[in-house]
């Protein structure tokens, strides 16, 4: 088995989700950011979560946030949780990244094993 199938079954999972967010849409997305973090925060395998922003550096994401999990069976477990209160809310992202001119770049990433 290879180390990245090894990180992959057992390591922890960070969940990248990094946003070109214009200056008008700031607070609009700030809400649905910290509402969304404060369901994660109470999920089964959370382990921390980052909501940064940009204040300096020639770099396009102005807002990134990262939730570190415990593994991939958390991740899986969590995004039926989280599908489900959008829909209650009636949150659609994709619609309201698209209406706010939100750009996002969304990946799950792990460590690099001995680095």
């Amino acid at each position: 088995m290879s180390d990245l199938n090894q990180t992959i079954n057992g390591g922890s999972v960070f969940r990248v989700d990094k946003f070109v967010v214009p200056a008008a849409a700031r607070e609009e997305i700030l809400a649905k950011v910290r509402t969304t973090h404060e369901l994660l925060r109470q999920q089964q395998g959370f382990v921390q979560d980052f909501l940064l922003e940009q204040f300096s550096g020639p770099g396009e994401f102005n807002l990134v946030t990262i939730v570190e999990w415990e593994n991939q069976a958390a991740v899986d477990k969590v995004v039926p949780i989280v599908k489900a209160a959008q829909e209650r809310v009636a949150f659609n992202p994709q619609e309201t990244l698209a209406r706010l001119g939100v750009r996002a770049d969304i990946a799950n990433y792990q460590r690099i094993p001995g680095v």
